[in-house]
């Protein structure tokens, strides 16, 4: 399958959440990318009807290239928790509430769990990230990570539910890790590895290239 190779220059982050457009800022660096955030170009969020991850990332990255006139760059992700039958899922951001205020989402998580009885707390995460241009052609690529919830939540780090998510492997949350262990391990960092394969490796713009 052939991808559309993106060509360097200013790149949009559709994302009004600052820890995401940080990461994905964070992730881009050594790419020589300018990135704007979508905030600060002042575009408006778009409504996520979607019903997958995927959808969401989708509709989010378009609305932005078709608004600035530049590629854009949209991220959907959330947490899926198994005994939740995979919620809150593409409601992650919604179960924290219109302040967006997740300790408020951790809670949730966790009342919900005990009403159930759950005694299992697998969980994984998933980030849909999507590539768009003005002229309405996508690229879009899924990452995951899976591990377990704990209480309470742990650590000041990252954003979101990461305090009471521990991956696979580690006895630490992603609040405890230090940011670029997190970002060689996670479901945004999987998906964007598969992003920058498709889509940035080449003479021009690898920098190993250089």
């Amino acid at each position: 399958m052939t991808h559309r190779r993106f060509e360097g220059g200013k790149l949009v982050v559709a994302s009004h959440n600052q820890g995401k457009v940080r990461e994905i800022r964070d992730l881009l660096a050594p790419f020589g990318v300018e990135t704007l955030a979508a905030g600060e170009l002042g575009l408006d969020e778009p409504d996520e009807t979607g019903k997958t991850f995927k959808a969401n990332a989708e509709l989010k990255a378009l609305a932005a290239a078709r608004a600035s006139g530049i590629p854009a760059l949209s991220d959907d992700s959330g947490l899926c928790v198994e005994a939740l039958g995979g919620e809150p899922g593409i409601y992650s951001a919604r179960w924290a509430g219109p302040d967006k205020d997740f300790s408020v989402a951790m809670g949730k998580v966790e009342a919900e769990l005990e009403a159930r009885g759950a005694t299992d707390f697998a969980a994984h995460f998933t980030c849909a990230l999507s590539l768009a241009w003005p002229d309405g052609h996508l690229e879009t690529f899924e990452g995951y990570v899976y591990g377990s919830l704990v209480w309470p939540p742990r650590g000041k780090g990252g954003f979101g539910y990461d305090p009471i998510f521990e991956p696979n492997g580690h006895n630490i949350t992603f609040g405890e890790m230090d940011a670029r262990a997190k970002h060689a391990m996670s479901h945004r960092a999987e998906a964007f590895r598969l992003l920058i394969d498709a889509c940035f490796k080449g003479p021009h713009n690898d920098p190993g290239a250089r």
